[in-house]
């Protein structure tokens, strides 16, 4: 009986640890460099980019994906030359500019690009700096609506 027993819970020990190890443990969460208030709504680039007689961001895309219109292409900016490539032209522009950032690769949870981008804009004294609220992707969140693109 004692041999069944200590069996038993031995067998039970296996299964719940095997079970146990079947769920990855929780991603660590990282704390984004960025506000609500420092998400532009897509919606209103397009209508900043559509209107001839308002003022225009300076848009630069640091990812991989389409050009919004009147974006610059800096690149993945997860890679080491293309974001000195960013820092470098945020370099020339004055600081009290409206900047736009933006990759749309992928959720803003899985973007390699946004954050180390979004620290540079902020660490570099831009005031008005914006990361456009691309939180799906741009092709749902830009394409798909119609805004305009290159």
């Amino acid at each position: 009986m004692q041999k069944t027993t200590l069996i038993t819970f031995v067998l039970t020990l296996f299964v719940a640890f095997t079970s146990w190890a079947q769920f990855p443990a929780k991603p660590q969460l990282v704390k984004d460099p960025w506000t609500r208030t420092d998400l532009m709504a897509p919606a209103s680039l397009a209508a900043m980019i559509k209107n001839p007689k308002g003022s225009k961001p300076l848009i630069f895309n640091i990812g991989v994906v389409e050009n919004i219109k009147g974006a610059r292409n800096m690149g993945g900016a997860s890679e080491k030359e293309n974001l000195d490539r960013f820092k470098k032209a945020l370099s020339s522009i004055p600081k009290a500019s409206t900047v736009v950032v933006y990759c749309g690769c992928c959720p803003f949870d899985r973007c390699p690009n946004i954050r180390p981008a979004f620290t540079a804009l902020k660490a570099a004294g831009f005031k008005n700096g914006k990361l456009l609220n691309l939180a799906t992707n741009i092709k749902v969140d830009w394409i798909n609506k119609g805004y305009p693109v290159e």
